[in-house]
């Protein structure tokens, strides 16, 4: 069985929002009602490269990190939120009270309270497409080709070969949360 995982290159990055904006299209987040309500979060961070004062900027795209030790999913009293064979961290809405302590337990902010159904929601990494074959939508959609999806435990997988060559990093290693989205922002020489 895979484990699946995703790999942000910032160095490919063309800044454009695409995978953004296909996300909000595709799970109907309209401005109206966002209050918040995103599955995938553009930040812009800046990162010390090689000694100060060397800074460079980077727009960070995040979303669910679907942590392989989920403290969302230890959390959770009714079992609404659990982990996929695969993996992939899963939010099933009908199992939903809407007691909000995934959203205190989650340390990346990935997940949100959706005000018009009353429950919890988030990124999924597009499982219904997965399901049917096809790439998450964000991976698809990226103009720059920054964004990878894969097997992380295949080391034969492209995703893994590029985690390894890259010295792709993950968000905030010491929470203990083990995410598997990796992020590769230096440039190798």
């Amino acid at each position: 069985m895979a484990r699946y995982g995703m790999l942000i290159d910032l160095n490919k990055c063309v800044r454009c929002r695409t995978c953004y904006v296909v996300c909000k299209v595709m799970h109907h987040i309209s401005d109206q009602f966002e209050n918040g309500r995103r599955y995938t979060r553009i930040r812009f961070v800046e990162l010390e490269v090689g000694k100060y004062p060397s800074v460079k900027m980077f727009f960070v795209p995040t979303h669910c990190m679907h942590c392989d030790d989920a403290t969302c999913v230890d959390v959770c009293p009714t079992r609404a939120s659990f982990k996929r064979e695969d993996g992939i961290v899963i939010l099933d809405k009908e199992r939903c009270i809407g007691c909000k302590a995934c959203i205190a337990a989650c340390e990346y902010g990935a997940r949100y309270f959706n005000e018009e159904e009353g429950v919890v929601d988030r990124c999924s990494f597009c499982t219904d497409r997965l399901d049917s074959g096809l790439q998450p939508l964000c991976v698809e959609a990226c103009l720059g080709d920054a964004i990878l999806f894969g097997d992380l435990d295949d080391p034969r997988s492209e995703i893994s070969k590029l985690i390894a060559a890259k010295g792709a990093l993950v968000l905030s290693p010491g929470m203990g949360t083990n995410p598997k989205v990796y992020y590769a922002y230096l440039e190798r020489k």
